[in-house]
């Protein structure tokens, strides 16, 4: 049976596409004794601007490195997962614009691209090696492109930052200080560094810092980053053993992994080793929320990758995520609007057949009034038709062929990477609670 799925593989035009299995040359190396460091980072409140809001608030273990909601609740918000609520005592201003990513294999070397817009990536011809937003405000120091990305996040009000005027690194960030002494990233580091056990740390997996060298932002982000590529590495799933030739799909699965790689087109755009292309595509996907607006903007929609690009053709447009632990990854899409996955493969098989027949019951949004109403673009019949304009077109999929998918990207699964391999700490550094 082995061996005559490898030949259909080879000789089959239908299932050319299959990747070829990932290898430890498709990662970038990992430093463990740094990335031990970046574990304690990544759990450790003293990063946020209240210093009650890891990184593992909004992508912890216990939800696939998501969070189990559609979109999250940063500053202002208590609990874990889907039982995070508003803090009456300290309202959100608003929803975190768009669902919490996965973290799984972002040490591999293809990727290259961060957020759903694509609003950070390498770029070899900058002085930094990167391309953001905060082309300004950028420094030397960050060792990937998944190290840059933490800075976002600690500089958001919504996120880690806090509400204006509340702290010190909101009011940094409030009046645009974000590098320099005194700035956002400065304010973060002195915290860090005020903690022995942390000097210590850095001390042995930074020479330099050894040597008499301050502890930077870039440091913590570097160790955060080396974490994040050592924890979930995703490459043992059922799909894997298949492709080194050591394991055997259920029937169902096979069939599914020939509609994938075949006649449903599944992987015109989820293609390559991690089931993703890294390209950008209009998806018809619902948007709810707030939006991504400035503050002194009162619109809700999200246009995606145009508004990175400025490029009409990019309009509503969100990057092609992996498909790695996907089964445990959702609510789906780039604003959660799908908590079923079968609900949301119908959508995505033919997604310019429009948005009429989204149940909104599908969202998985914790009660948060006094902000901006959550489905005003779905009420707005020409802001939804202008997201179904731009969608691409399908063939559509039979429920046979739904449960033939499911079953594949069930096969995705990675269980010991979704566990992690050095998982959540007891204790932090800082002596702060840890979310577990």
């Amino acid at each position: 049976m082995r061996l005559s799925f490898v030949l259909a593989i080879v000789v089959s035009p239908v299932l050319a596409d299959v990747p070829e299995p990932v290898s430890d040359s498709d990662y970038l190396p990992v430093n463990e004794a740094e990335a031990g460091l970046g574990q304690l980072l990544f759990y450790d409140p003293i990063l946020s601007g209240n210093r009650n809001i890891s990184c593992a608030t909004c992508h912890h273990p216990r939800f696939a490195t998501s969070d189990g909601l559609s979109l999250g609740l940063g500053e202002g918000g208590i609990g874990l997962g889907p039982d995070r609520r508003a803090d009456p005592a300290n309202l959100p201003e608003q929803r975190i614009p768009r669902n919490a990513p996965a973290l799984f294999n972002l040490g591999a070397r293809e990727f290259t691209v961060m957020f759903h817009d694509g609003r950070i990536e390498t770029d070899p011809t900058r002085p930094s090696g990167l391309r953001t937003p905060l082309e300004d405000e950028m420094v030397m120091g960050f060792a990937s492109v998944l190290s840059a990305q933490t800075m976002f996040p600690v500089l958001s009000p919504d996120e880690m930052a806090g509400h204006y005027q509340e702290n010190d690194v909101a009011k940094a960030v409030r009046s645009g200080r974000i590098t320099g002494s005194g700035g956002a990233w400065d304010i973060i580091s002195q915290r860090v560094g005020a903690i022995p056990a942390y000097r210590e740390m850095f001390n042995s997996s930074y020479p330099e810092i050894a040597a008499g060298r301050s502890i930077a932002f870039t440091d913590i982000s570097n160790a955060i980053a080396a974490f994040i590529e050592f924890e979930w590495r995703a490459d043992n799933s059922a799909f894997d053993g298949l492709l080194r030739g050591v394991e055997t799909l259920s029937p169902e699965a096979d069939k599914g992994m020939a509609l994938f790689y075949g006649d449903a087109g599944c992987a015109s755009c989820h293609s390559g080793p991690f089931q993703t292309d890294q390209g950008f595509h209009a998806m018809g996907e619902p948007q709810m929320g707030p939006g991504k607006a400035e503050r002194f903007e009162s619109h809700s929609r999200d246009i995606g990758r145009m508004r990175v690009t400025n490029r009409s053709e990019d309009a509503y447009a969100f990057r092609t995520p992996s498909l790695r632990n996907v089964m445990r990854t959702g609510p789906w899409g780039h604003a959660g609007a799908w908590s079923d996955i079968r609900a949301f493969l119908a959508h995505h098989s033919n997604p310019a057949a429009g948005l009429g027949g989204y149940s909104r019951d599908q969202a998985v949004l914790p009660v948060l009034n006094g902000t901006k109403p959550d489905w005003v673009i779905l009420d707005t019949a020409e802001e939804a038709a202008a997201i179904v304009a731009v969608a691409q077109k399908g063939q559509g999929l039979s429920n046979a062929d739904i449960d033939a998918l499911v079953a594949f990207l069930h096969a995705l699964t990675d269980e010991g990477a979704i566990t992690g391999r050095l998982g959540v700490p007891e204790t932090v550094p800082s002596g702060l609670p840890v979310d577990r």
